[in-house]
């Protein structure tokens, strides 16, 4: 017997929890958040790699839509470790009472679209059906963990881990040999704490990696008390930067200062780290002269941090602009590739062949190990709605719709598939931003609509397909208007995935720009959607 709901959620991360609350609390909409894991926390309850740890500052990366609940919660660090992130999404979920509507351990198998009952059907693994008007992913960017299909792989008789996969009770690398496949964001911030633990390090590198120092440490009571007097100041200055964080980006440029007051730029800004690097000048993810200037300095700061010539020339070889790839902070990366225990294979110059019963077979040599992490990422932003196996008007596959790249309006809806929302989908600007923020605004925008549809009786939206084609152009010509789409192998356009279609996927144009448009096309009795009875 199916259980009938005004809306079913998927997903148990900041996005599900913040909209339940508001469907449920706000709305007195009957909601269920159906959830994989067997915990709130989405992204954060998967990766429990060593060294995981928000990119965020931590007095941004939490909810805004509560002033008591920010007055209530602290931070200990400047970039929150995912511990303390679980503690404070276990808070928000106890402080709201959440949980009593959030069915956890819960796989969805499938969605599909009853066009004549105008009825979304939900199944999941445990053979459960469930039946709502509304159905809304809150899946995730980042949560279908990417296995490279290497050859071998099933013989190896030692152990393998996946950094989004990780065992909640932690993996011991003491005396071990450890190889990790990957230099990305996550396998930036694995490599200094398996370095510790592990008897010897061997880090397979394809693509080397700008990285800038977090000088993360705890905040201080000076600080504590100065974000409590300015908390509304920060929120806004939130809501109004294209990426969703609390500073806001310089409007000097690159070519306005003479090179000695560049590169004392620079350094203060590598001096005070984390991604306000970036932000220095306005100009360095639009101009390719100004952004080399940028690369040429993180270039020659790895030369200067890593000791040996060759680890230095490895890690350096940077062949794309900095940025275009997500900009990776670090807490000592680089200086732990200075520890006699740990080596880097490049491995476009040392392809790796196959994974042996005892390590790893490169062209040139075989490398024992005894554990394998791979730090090779996620089938972003699509993979995780994909897997859901969504089938909307008609029996058609939203796996068929996007089979040459993700098509939608406004990365909230797709045409075909009837009040279906995507929270933070393709061609919205979330990966790009400061999740949080996102999430905030497409949560309150999809429960803003079903409001008005209750309101005015109305039990059905849809975009269409010329709505999804002019938001796509759009997407990709503000993509085009950057130095984004000039990585080549980002996952940003879906490149770390074989047989992925490489279509630039986030939209670039910056949030503020991106709420504007939302708003215009609320003001415009929501303009590229269709309503009915």
């Amino acid at each position: 017997m199916a259980t009938e709901l005004d809306a079913v959620i998927i997903g148990a991360g900041f996005s599900g929890m913040y909209q339940l609350l508001c469907l449920r609390d706000r709305l007195g909409l009957q909601a269920r958040v159906l959830e994989q894991g067997g915990g709130v926390g989405g992204t954060w309850y998967w990766n429990r790699y060593p060294g995981a740890r928000c990119d965020s500052e931590s007095h941004s990366y939490n909810y805004t839509f509560s002033k008591e609940l920010l007055a209530e919660w602290q931070w200990s660090e400047r970039y929150p470790e995912q511990p303390e992130i679980m503690r404070y999404m276990n808070y928000v979920a106890d402080k709201f009472d959440l949980k009593r509507d959030i069915q956890f351990d819960t796989k969805v198998t499938g969605a599909h679209y009853d066009a004549r009952a105008n009825r979304w059907e939900v199944e999941t693994a445990a053979g459960e059906r469930f039946i709502a008007r509304f159905l809304i992913t809150a899946v995730g960017c980042l949560s279908t963990a990417n296995v490279p299909k290497i050859p071998g792989l099933e013989s190896f008789k030692g152990e393998w881990y996946h950094t989004g996969q990780w065992p909640h009770d932690g993996v011991d690398f003491s005396g071990k040999r450890v190889g990790q496949i990957g230099t990305g964001s996550t396998g930036i911030q694995a490599v200094p704490v398996i370095a510790e633990q592990a008897a010897h390090l061997t880090v397979f590198q394809r693509t080397a990696n700008y990285s800038v120092p977090a000088h993360n440490a705890p905040l201080t009571a000076e600080f504590q008390s100065w974000l409590k007097d300015n908390r509304d100041e920060v929120t806004a200055v939130m809501r109004s930067t294209p990426n969703g964080h609390p500073f806001r980006i310089s409007e000097r440029k690159v070519f306005d200062v003479s090179d000695a007051e560049r590169e004392q730029i620079f350094e203060e800004a590598w001096g005070y780290g984390g991604l306000q690097f970036r932000g220095a000048f306005q100009d360095v993810l639009v101009n390719k002269s100004a952004n080399d200037k940028a690369a040429d300095f993180i270039k020659r700061k790895i030369r200067t941090i890593v000791q040996d010539p060759e680890k230095a020339r490895i890690l350096s070889d940077i062949d794309h602009p900095y940025a275009a790839k997500r900009p990776p902070i670090d807490t000592f990366y680089f200086e732990a590739f200075n520890r006699p225990n740990v080596d880097v294979v490049y491995l476009r110059e040392e392809p790796l062949e196959r994974v042996t019963p005892s390590g790893i077979k490169t062209a040139k040599r075989e490398i024992p190990l005894d554990i394998i992490v791979f730090a090779t990422g996620f089938d972003a932003m699509t993979g995780p709605l994909l897997a859901l196996d969504i089938k909307g008007r008609d029996g058609v596959a939203l796996k068929d719709v996007w089979a040459a790249g993700p098509r939608n309006y406004l990365g909230l809806q797709v045409a075909g598939f009837p009040n279906l929302f995507t929270i933070t989908g393709p061609g919205s600007p979330s990966v790009l931003c400061n999740m949080p923020v996102c999430i905030e605004q497409h949560v309150e925008w999809i429960t803003d609509c079903i409001g008005m549809m209750r309101e005015k009786g109305l039990s059905r939206i849809e975009t269409t397909e010329a709505e999804m084609d002019k938001w796509v152009a759009h997407v990709n010509e503000a993509a085009h208007a950057t130095l984004l789409p000039q990585a080549s192998h980002s996952w940003y356009l879906g490149a770390n995935v074989p047989g992925k279609p490489r279509v630039f996927m986030p939209y670039a144009g910056g949030m503020v720009r991106y709420r504007e448009i939302c708003a215009e096309v609320v003001a415009q009795d929501y303009k590229g959607f269709v309503l009915a009875d």
